[in-house]
């Protein structure tokens, strides 16, 4: 299989689109065509869609060059194509949620909170990417944009690699336990997980809704910034983060990310996120690491609390009670729906004392205290973003770096730091503070300059 092709940072990314775009250079209906030719060349390969909207798509790009001709500018998604996972409701297509019997249903009445906010900035809504069934453990056919034989990640299988394959700009995707962290990883592009409840959850599929989290992959770390501008501010118990865009700058094409603080303060995770990981992805991730403390940055040891080594367990057993609950009906009607993986993980929820389920919730709160206490003269936490390069097909991959920190609520950023002698992608994974997502992103923004500076000037 051929590699992704390389996308040009000045031209290939949101920002770069819309510059070209708002230039009179390129029309939306120009650039939703690319986006479908690159569908038109690899999907059979790939696989990462379950439904492309043509003719909706290109009505809405239509429709987009029409405001820009008016004068109508409605920021930097204006124009953009953009895939939704499927279990994320969008009007007047089925959320299939990975089951076959769900997609053979009705379309969905309404788009979710999420897809509406995208609509509302212009964004072209593309069509559902591929999950895997009800967002869970079992693989999809879906494969892997760098090496067929190796598994996307899962849950957010499609969306990573449509973004990564060049057939959407960016997408959405969610997260239980790594769903968005880990196929971003895999398949080589940045993904965000928002802090817990940033992000309105109306309208997607759930999985566990003390654990559940909806959030952008893409090309680049700014390009999760400008989605992510657009997601968050609908619920009022949850404010826009400041990365907005300031009052009366509609025609913005990136949304400025606050300045970093300098120099920037980085906690290297040990224990668990160094036991777990393979030799050649903690070389990569070593090698990253000094070059920023080369370049400014003050890299030093992250401690966590004690109890932290317990999260696992606890956030094994909510994922399975919540599941359980939610699909305690439809699981009894169709058990044929469910394949082996969401089918014992079901299975143990119901088996699952409340008195249990109790304990474990009461964890997860304590702990979030005591990791909010945690910090001390630290900006970010940094580790691999999964244990290695994507594994075999027949797994989506270990999600034990991720479920922490959906555990725990802390928002994540993954972008690619390279990859190993036989061509897969490894992504670092930066955690910030709850409710700091805009600092996370300016940060992660700077490592990723500094470090694809570095790479470009090591090329042959």
């Amino acid at each position: 299989m051929n590699s992704p092709r390389r996308f040009a940072a000045s031209q290939d990314t949101i920002a770069g689109a819309g510059r070209r775009l708002r230039s009179g250079n390129l029309s939306c209906v120009a650039l939703l065509q690319q986006c479908l030719s690159a569908i038109d060349q690899q999907e059979a390969e790939l696989a990462a869609w379950v439904h492309v909207d043509r003719h909706g798509a290109r009505d809405q790009a239509e429709q987009r060059d029409r405001d820009f001709e008016r004068g109508i500018d409605r920021g930097g998604l204006q124009g953009i194509p953009v895939g939704i996972k499927d279990i994320i409701d969008v009007a007047g297509i089925p959320t299939g949620g990975g089951s076959q019997r769900l997609q053979a249903g009705p379309p969905a009445a309404e788009d979710a909170a999420v897809v509406q906010r995208l609509r509302q900035a212009g964004a072209v809504i593309l069509g559902k990417t591929v999950t895997t069934p009800f967002a869970c453990y079992d693989p999809p056919a879906t494969r892997n944009p760098w090496h067929a034989d190796h598994t996307p990640g899962g849950s957010s299988s499609g969306s990573a690699v449509a973004v990564a394959a060049g057939m959407c700009y960016a997408a959405l995707g969610s997260q239980t336990g790594g769903s968005i962290t880990r196929p971003a990883a895999y398949c080589g592009v940045a993904g965000l997980k928002p802090t817990y409840r940033r992000v309105n959850l109306r309208g997607v599929l759930p999985v566990a809704p003390a654990l559940d989290h909806v959030g952008p992959l893409g090309r680049c770390v700014q390009d999760l910034a400008a989605m992510f501008a657009h997601l968050c501010g609908d619920d009022p118990a949850n404010p826009s983060p400041v990365l907005d865009p300031p009052p009366g700058t509609p025609s913005a094409t990136a949304w400025p990310l606050p300045e970093a603080r300098q120099p920037i303060r980085i906690g290297c995770l040990s224990g668990l996120f160094v036991a777990g990981g393979e030799t050649e992805a903690l070389t990569i991730l070593e090698r990253a690491l000094d070059t920023l403390a080369e370049r400014g940055a003050q890299v030093v040891p992250a401690h966590l609390p004690a109890e932290f080594p317990e999260h696992a367990d606890h956030h094994r057993r909510i994922m399975a009670s919540e599941a359980a609950a939610f699909h305690d009906t439809w699981f009894s009607q169709y058990p044929d729906d469910y394949p082996p993986g969401i089918r014992a993980l079901i299975e143990e929820g119901r088996r699952t004392a409340a008195t249990d389920y109790i304990s474990s919730r009461a964890h997860q709160i304590t702990l979030r205290s005591a990791i909010d206490a945690a910090w001390q003269q630290i900006d970010v936490w940094a580790c691999l973003a999964a244990p290695g390069p994507a594994p075999s097909r027949d797994t989506t991959g270990s999600p034990a770096f991720n479920a922490p920190w959906s555990y725990l609520g802390l928002p994540t950023v993954t972008f690619p730091l390279g990859r190993t002698a036989n061509g897969l992608p490894i992504g670092i994974q930066l955690v910030g503070r709850r409710n700091m997502d805009a600092e996370l992103l300016s940060i992660a923004a700077a490592c990723e300059c500094v470090l694809q500076g570095e790479q470009a000037s090591a090329a042959p």
